[in-house]
């Protein structure tokens, strides 16, 4: 195939995939050495990114995948289309838990809820039914959340080494969950 062909065929996929996709699913979905695809990326990142035709979306590389973003310049038009009538914010409850999730991860519904004050249940279902945290393991019993890719996307994130210093402010988790009594 040729390199235009490759292109286009990687173009298509992007414009289908819901979730960042990695070079190897792509290479192999297209039939081509992975080299070569990543080098098309980062040609189609820099197409996409020139100040000579500026356009309305972008190719990111997200948590070593890749997918097409609406372009940041373009993000209130696009939310007023997509959530005009909709209440697609969270509530301030939600955003500090997934904070603390963000930051503290991983942790347990216990320690959010010891460095909220508060009973994290109900939101941490919203959060899960979202798709923003998701169960990673299990401590005493008690199991362990940390977010998602989703989670990155939405915040315009490559990687959590990209959240903002906030972590030195939260106060120091103790294993409440093994405290609980039974």
């Amino acid at each position: 195939m040729s390199d235009a062909k490759l292109t286009a065929a990687i173009e298509a996929v992007l414009m289908v995939v819901d979730e960042p996709v990695s070079p190897t699913d792509l290479a192999a979905a297209i039939e081509a050495p992975e080299q070569e695809v990543l080098s098309i990326l980062a040609s189609l990142q820099e197409e996409y990114s020139s100040a000579e035709r500026p356009r309305g979306f972008e190719l990111r590389e997200v948590d070593g995948g890749w997918r097409l973003y609406s372009a940041p310049a373009y993000a209130d038009v696009v939310g007023r289309f997509i959530v005009e009538g909709q209440s697609a914010r969270l509530s301030q409850a939600a955003l500090e838990t997934l904070a603390v999730v963000a930051y503290r991860q991983p942790v347990t519904r216990g320690q959010v809820s010891q460095v909220r004050g508060v009973s994290v249940d109900k939101v941490m279902k919203t959060l899960l039914a979202r798709g923003l945290i998701t169960e990673v393991g299990e401590t005493a019993g008690a199991v362990q959340y940390g977010t998602t890719t989703s989670f990155l996307e939405r915040m315009g994130l490559g990687s959590l080494d990209e959240l903002p210093a906030l972590a030195p402010y939260l106060p120091d988790l103790t294993d409440v969950d093994a405290e609980r009594p039974t």
